[in-house]
């Protein structure tokens, strides 16, 4: 792999292995030196407490975490052996919501297996499974995106934010984190949509997407960290936009405000809704 695609590959792509029935995997080890743990000893409380947490989301842990020997280096280009953990994708999610949270790298791989966690998880959904065509995803992923706004509305209240005005700004922080600094306005502009139109409402299913993961991810850290006040629910929501952007940086994608501006979702509503009215027969 040159150079400039290795920069541009996330550190967690680059240590995930796929095991003989074509799984994907995580070694304890190697991700235990990705999050800057000197010693895989240090670790294992970290990954003791991802297995209560897996328990009490009622996954069973022989799907999540398996004993195994990783290979690792141990200098000269031999390896050996050692006793380590094989790690699903939603394994390394809950171990780094439990490791050291002041380390940058952490809160990376915060971000990063969110946001695949749940692009896991919506793959999986019978709904999304079922969906063919871009525009039934754009229908899909708008509803979503309608409810966990919601959600995220009751979080940022909590955290602080009560007025319309102030929640206004709250939601451009987020939309400057994921949008490289644009907000609202200049997201308008770039898009060359008219006032009266809603980004969201011109959006493709991939960008949709991005500001599902960012309104997720910013409910959560919300109301985990229990943050107070509304200049810091802001910087939240702009840090949590941010890197989800970092992430699709990471992962080769396209910059949201560089995608493609979409027909109005409401004419999609509206042939839909024809679509599920039975026909009357003529009298």
């Amino acid at each position: 792999m040159d150079n400039s695609l290795q920069k541009n590959q996330s550190l967690f792509e680059q240590i995930k292995e796929i095991d003989e029935n074509g799984n994907e995997y995580w070694g304890a080890r190697k991700l235990s030196k990705v999050l800057e743990y000197r010693e895989f000893r240090n670790f294992l409380p970290v990954i003791q407490k991802a297995k209560e947490a897996c328990e009490n989301s009622g996954e069973q842990l022989k799907n999540h975490f398996v004993e195994f020997h990783e290979m690792v280096s141990i200098g000269s280009g031999a390896e050996r052996g050692m006793d380590s953990v094989k790690l699903s994708r939603y394994a390394c999610y809950l171990i780094v919501q439990n490791a050291n949270p002041s380390k940058e790298v952490v809160a990376l791989g915060q971000t990063y297996f969110a946001v695949q966690t749940r692009i896991q998880e919506l793959s999986k959904t019978e709904a999304y499974t079922q969906l063919n065509t871009e525009d039934e995803k754009r229908l899909f992923l708008r509803n979503e995106l309608k409810k966990h706004n919601i959600q995220l509305a009751d979080a940022a209240k909590n955290a602080g934010v009560i007025e319309p005005t102030d929640y206004a700004i709250f939601q451009n922080h987020g939309y400057m984190g994921l949008y490289g600094g644009l907000g609202v306005k200049q997201i308008h502009a770039k898009k060359g949509l008219k006032k009266s139109e809603q980004i969201l409402d011109h959006m493709g299913s991939t960008e949709l997407a991005a500001n599902l993961f960012r309104a997720t991810q910013a409910e959560d850290k919300l109301r985990r960290e229990n943050i107070k006040g509304k200049n810091n629910a802001n910087k939240t929501h702009f840090e949590v936009g941010k890197k989800v952007r970092k992430t699709i940086e990471e992962l080769g994608g396209t910059m949201p405000e560089d995608l493609p501006v979409a027909n109005s979702i409401k004419k999609l509503n509206k042939t839909a809704n024809k679509e599920l009215k039975p026909n009357k027969k003529k009298k």
